[in-house]
């Protein structure tokens, strides 16, 4: 009867140490951001400032978001088409290497949208907020810019954000070299 006993009490403990482990990776699934990009490497292959992710500073403070960068043309042209989830504090970086206006739209993309349109030195030119799905209605810049961020809809209303605030990144040359 003991060794019945001992039996049962390590097969609890077993399952209770499956359970917990479960919990925990569930919980790092969930509550970590992806990391989305490693950053890039200089001449000389060591790590310069990572590219994946933005700080958006507005006065309501500072808030991070995780980002894919679209520099190429066809990143560009495919942007967020297609994608029926992102995580909360994720986005896309659009980078047209150089300022001009642009008109973006939101063909194929079922998520809605908030839109920075960001000036060469970072500062917000103009935002679009809850853009609709699918349309294929042109969103303007209203003036030359060179990047377009999209985040999920409500960010923007969430953090604050208006014309003039600051969004850094390598490209806009005004991160800073604490992983920004």
């Amino acid at each position: 009867m003991k060794n019945r006993l001992n039996s049962f009490s390590s097969v609890r403990l077993f399952d209770l140490r499956v359970v917990t482990l479960t919990v925990v990776l569930l919980a790092l699934f969930v509550f970590v951001p992806p990391v989305l990009s490693m950053g890039d490497t200089d001449a000389t292959g060591a790590n310069e400032v990572p590219l994946n992710k933005v700080l958006i500073e507005t006065d309501q403070g500072q808030f991070e978001i995780f980002i894919e960068l679209a520099d190429e043309p066809e990143e560009r042209r495919t942007g967020l088409m297609f994608r029926e989830t992102m995580p909360l504090n994720a986005g896309m970086l659009f980078d047209f290497e150089q300022p001009r206006p642009i008109s973006m739209w939101m063909k194929n993309t079922p998520l809605p949208l908030d839109m920075f349109f960001i000036r060469r030195d970072g500062t917000i030119a103009s935002i679009a907020e809850s853009t609709e799905p699918f349309s294929e209605q042109g969103i303007p810049s209203g003036e030359a810019v060179l990047a377009v961020l999209e985040v999920n809809a409500g960010i923007a209303q969430r953090f604050g954000a208006k014309p003039g605030d600051l969004v850094r990144h390598k490209i806009f040359r005004n991160h800073r070299l604490d992983g920004l």
